[in-house]
């Protein structure tokens, strides 16, 4: 049997938001009642994978973060995503996993049963599609971890890219917009 965790990155500051006359960061805008990154810890959690993490940085998130997840500080979260997912990336290693699902603080409307799907998938790496789009959650398998990039503002994509091979796209349901700016939010 596999095991497989889930990594909610939400370590970056929010500059679209606020450039968008948001006036706190993104992540903990109210939306539906509850801050926006807590949608999505807990959609994440209610999947039941192996272990479920946050990758925190730029804002403090304590206040809006359910029992059952755990805390993974990033302290070069200015440099990148790529940060953010190394850090899930070795915190994965650590707890001896062999796939962590990747998803984003700013996705609310990502349903727990599409983390399950795509945690549940084959291969390599497994991408979830919405109306034949790639987005998130994506499902990295051990095999591809030392393949991703260290630094910079992109994750698995570049992995995809250069190894289309190891790419299995997995149709899903759910919403898939991230909260970007103000009209996001009020979209």
């Amino acid at each position: 049997m596999m095991k497989v965790g889930a990594a909610v990155l939400a370590a970056g500051a929010g500059l679209r938001y606020v450039a968008s006359g948001g006036t706190n960061h993104k992540l903990l805008e109210s939306w539906r009642g509850r801050a926006v990154v807590r949608w999505a810890l807990e959609h994440a959690l209610e999947a039941d994978l192996a272990r479920t993490w946050v990758v925190t940085g730029a804002v403090e998130l304590n206040d809006v973060i359910p029992a059952g997840i755990e805390v993974l500080v990033n302290p070069h979260w200015a440099e990148g995503q790529a940060t953010s997912l190394q850090v899930a990336i070795d915190a994965a290693r650590l707890a001896g996993l062999d796939a962590v699902v990747i998803g984003l603080g700013d996705q609310p409307m990502i349903p727990p049963a599409t983390w399950r799907l795509i945690a549940n998938a084959k291969g390599s790496i497994a991408v979830a599609t919405y109306d034949g789009q790639r987005r998130n959650p994506v499902r990295l398998g051990r095999e591809v971890w030392e393949l991703l990039p260290a630094v910079g503002d992109e994750g698995a994509r570049s992995v995809m890219r250069s190894h289309p091979d190891l790419v299995t796209e997995i149709p899903c349901d759910g919403e898939p917009t991230d909260i970007d700016t103000v009209e996001d939010l009020t979209r």
